[in-house]
């Protein structure tokens, strides 16, 4: 690789053109003074003591006192990673703090939320494609809900063993949680690091781990949809596209109006009153077998 490539490279880090002739004059491992990296560099003299100065009080090379003239030393090439990799991680959370606490100073100066008409607020929300704000949309609802949550889910995906309830704090202050999970195999196990296909005793497992976390759980082999209803005022529906060419597979829809909700809530209620216990799926199953 030449050495135009490597300054370059240097700058796409945030070095600037000098410092990175500097470092690579430097990087021969040589005590050199600063007339000879000067002069190897390509530099004028006069140019590089601020950045010999700033390289030594960051650490990235000493300075050796001789009997006529100051030589400078790199350190090993590692430590000055380590040293510029802890700068970028200081310099990136100062700056994501700073952008956190600007848009909430900004929020607060405007009375954002504050000034809302909730006759004129929008009912109905359509989030596309599979990004974290729509993981985000659907946390702040169950983390929103005061009274009761009833559920309409498919396992999908992968299933760790480490299995939490997101509503934890709204069973602790007495809420009610009530799911109805869709009788499938549609997903796979972690365990010990490997994904491994998912049996009948593994989707039993893991619907009483999440009635030991406080839900009530049905089962139930209907097509229900993806689907939840919030403290009988907000209904959340995840739809997954069956077209492989679709370029948004996943869409959320967050409906906030009461008729809707009141008819959500009736179809919940049908496919509750018709679906089983856990007990009464493994009993199912023993006289299968």
């Amino acid at each position: 690789m030449k050495s135009n490539e490597i300054i370059e490279r240097f700058k796409e880090i945030g070095f600037k053109e000098y410092e990175a002739k500097i470092f690579l004059v430097l990087l021969k491992g040589l005590p050199l003074s600063a007339s000879e990296i000067a002069k190897e560099a390509g530099l004028i003299r006069t140019s590089i003591y601020d950045s010999l100065k700033t390289f030594v009080e960051k650490g990235y090379c000493n300075e050796i006192e001789t009997a006529s003239i100051l030589k400078y030393r790199i350190i090993d090439p590692q430590v000055i990673v380590d040293k510029v990799e802890k700068e970028f991680n200081e310099l990136n959370t100062k700056k994501i703090s700073s952008l956190k606490n600007t848009f909430q100073d900004a929020a607060e100066l405007t009375g954002y939320g504050k000034n809302e008409d909730p006759a004129k607020e929008d009912n109905i929300e359509l989030i596309r494609g599979f990004n974290k704000h729509r993981v985000v949309k659907y946390t702040e609802l169950v983390k929103n809900a005061k009274k009761q949550i009833l559920g309409m889910n498919r396992l999908r995906g992968i299933v760790t063993d480490e299995l939490q309830s997101s509503a934890s704090e709204l069973i602790k202050n007495g809420g009610a949680v009530k799911y109805i999970y869709k009788i499938s195999l549609d997903f796979k196990i972690k365990k010990d690091g490997k994904l491994l296909p998912a049996k009948k005793e593994d989707l039993v497992r893991i619907c009483r781990e999440f009635e030991s976390l406080g839900e009530e759980v049905r089962l139930t082999d209907k097509n229900i949809p993806n689907a939840a209803i919030f403290d009988e005022e907000t209904v959340y529906i995840n739809v997954t596209s069956t077209n492989p060419n679709a370029k948004n597979k996943q869409s959320d829809i967050i409906i906030k109006r009461s008729d809707f909700v009141e008819n959500m809530r009736e179809i919940f209620s049908y496919y509750w009153n018709n679906s089983i216990s856990i007990d009464e799926y493994e009993s199912q199953n023993r006289k299968e077998d």
